[in-house]
């Protein structure tokens, strides 16, 4: 496998988080340092976190409820780039504002673009054209990015590539009992129709055969237009949907006059982990919130 070039990111939200995290030393039971990485979202963190186990820790990038969709790096988001081994990021159609520095990156840093990882089962959005980037929230996706990252981390560290199979092969084996314990909790909502506010779960409803009945939002840049709300509300009335779920980072009151006569209820979900403690176990956390939200206001 080669190691694909770096596409260079766009320093925005503060990260001296991030910089503490890449400067980090050698892991326990490493006899050199272990490699840089810099992982752009807490999912990712999360799945290269438990892939550097006992070796080292990635940083993170894009922290908190801040979206990467758009914005420009902070300089200590660049500087963190410019010092790792190792960028992950899921791609250009996700954290728009890394592209560009990755790009410059490229000649010295290895990237790994994580909607590119074999194993990576792709999924259009709801407008029908570029893919849907959201590629966590199917488990069976985030073990092909485990096993792609402990690929390039072998490559980088090749003192420590049988720990990063390791760590990959017990990750996989984690995410498959996560999935089986997912479709329990979500069996009994499965044909309860629900919105979303912004089009990201289409990786999600379709592992687990939920009933989405549309997003409101399909340009998370872009508030929706009187059309798209009138359409939207139509949807909701004819399908007796329950729930609108909103995000962290968008105002429930975005969602308030879209619901008003329909007897839909508007609740959250968090598909980033926004509110976690980053680490290894934040990827099982974020995705077993989302099953228990989806269920308690559509039960």
């Amino acid at each position: 496998m080669t190691l694909p070039r770096l596409v260079a990111p766009k320093l925005g939200a503060a990260w001296i988080f991030a910089a503490l995290l890449l400067v980090s030393g050698p892991g326990q039971g490493a006899e050199a340092p272990a490699p840089r990485v810099a992982a752009s979202i807490q999912p990712l963190h999360s799945l290269v976190s438990a892939v550097m186990a006992g070796l080292g820790a990635p940083g993170l990038l894009f922290q908190g409820a801040r979206s990467p969709h758009g914005g420009s790096l902070t300089p200590a988001q660049a500087r963190a780039l410019s010092r790792a081994d190792l960028v992950i990021w899921v791609g250009a159609g996700l954290e728009t504002s890394l592209a560009k520095p990755l790009a410059v990156l490229a000649k010295k840093t290895a990237v790994l673009t994580a909607s590119g990882a074999g194993g990576v089962a792709l999924l259009k959005g709801e407008a029908g054209q570029a893919p849907d980037s959201h590629i966590w929230l199917d488990p069976r996706n985030a073990s092909a990015i485990a096993r792609a990252a402990a690929e390039f981390l072998a490559r980088i560290d090749p003192a420590n590539a049988a720990r990063y199979t390791e760590n990959a092969a017990v990750l996989g084996e984690r995410l498959g009992d996560l999935e089986t314990e997912l479709a329990a909790i979500l069996a009994p909502v499965r044909a309860a129709p629900f919105m979303v506010y912004h089009d990201a779960y289409g990786y999600f409803v379709r592992r687990f055969a939920m009933k989405q009945i549309g997003a409101v939002a399909l340009d998370p840049e872009r508030a929706p237009g009187a059309k798209r709300i009138a359409l939207m509300r139509a949807r909701l009335r004819e399908t007796g949907a329950a729930c609108v779920f909103v995000e962290p980072q968008f105002e429930p009151s975005r969602a308030s006059n879209l619901v008003e006569g329909t007897g839909a209820k508007i609740a959250v979900l968090d598909p980033l982990g926004a509110a976690l403690l980053p680490g290894p176990d934040a990827y099982f956390a974020t995705m077993r919130a989302l099953a228990r939200s989806l269920r308690a206001c559509l039960t």
